[in-house]
């Protein structure tokens, strides 16, 4: 593990989590001390079982642990060098980094182009159209979607969910399981362009995903995590090569997938840690 953390330093961190933890309701322990880098224009992917802390750690990048009652107890997490640590969301925001919440959330009753104007809403220059214009061209199905957002299917919720990230003009954008609910070939089509955007626009991307296989020929660099600690780090390729990967992630889908509830007695065990 030491090897692939020292890839990382030859480029410079956007954001760097520090060895921090999280409780909900002052009580419930969820993050136990995790550290991680995100190199500026790179797109870094966070995997795990459900209830790995995944989310949690996007939450309290992102400032939204507040919301449930949840706060950093320890640690730091900086951005550009200064402390964003249980700022609130709004604050997050104007400093660069966009949340895409897991389960799309956007607003139903307002139409395509209202919701993306709606991540705009901290801006205050004259080029929204044109950012408009660059969403459509990212994701062109939107174009014709003229009525109510509620009515797109899920594929073009998740796209206009993202859409409305790069409305805002963000330095980073957070991806909470950009491809739940999707099927096979609008996964791909959904990655493509995250990749597109990442290129293009530069845009640094921390990504929450269940879908290791797609995520990691996506990111330059992942995490493993595992009760709310990171078990395993390394380059997307390494990580692709490496045997528990392939045993416990990428086994070819979750009937056959090995379950982690058991990893503490399994005997591969030491080789994660």
């Amino acid at each position: 593990m030491g090897e692939a953390v020292k890839k990382t330093e030859t480029k410079e961190s956007i954001l760097s989590i520090n060895n921090i933890e999280v409780v909900y309701d002052e009580v419930i322990l969820v993050l136990r001390g995790i550290s991680l880098e995100v190199p500026k224009g790179e797109i870094v992917t966070l995997l795990g079982p459900n209830g790995a802390g995944k989310s949690t750690t996007l939450k309290a990048v992102s400032g939204l642990l507040k919301t449930e009652d949840g706060e950093v107890t320890k640690g730091s997490i900086t951005f550009k060098g200064e402390s964003i640590s249980n700022r609130d969301p709004d604050d997050i925001v104007r400093r660069g980094i966009f949340q895409v919440m897991e389960g799309r959330r956007i607003v139903e009753d307002m139409t395509v182009i209202e919701n993306l104007r709606l991540g705009a809403y901290t801006r205050r220059d004259r080029f929204i159209k044109d950012d408009i214009d660059k969403v459509f061209h990212y994701f062109p199905r939107l174009r014709e979607r003229t009525g109510m957002a509620g009515y797109l299917s899920g594929g073009e919720q998740q796209m206009l969910a993202i859409g409305r990230a790069v409305m805002a003009r963000p330095e980073m954008i957070l991806l909470d399981e950009p491809s739940m609910g999707l099927s096979p070939l609008l996964v791909k089509e959904v990655f493509g362009i995250i990749r597109n955007i990442n290129q293009e626009q530069g845009i640094t991307m921390l990504l929450v995903e269940q879908n290791a296989n797609m995520a990691l020929r996506c990111a330059s660099y992942a995490y493993v995590m595992e009760s709310g600690k990171i078990a395993l780090d390394g380059t997307g390729e390494e990580l692709l090569n490496n045997e528990d990967m392939k045993e416990f992630y990428l086994s070819g889908g979750d009937k056959d997938r090995k379950s982690f509830k058991n990893l503490k007695s399994y005997k591969r065990r030491k080789r994660w840690m």
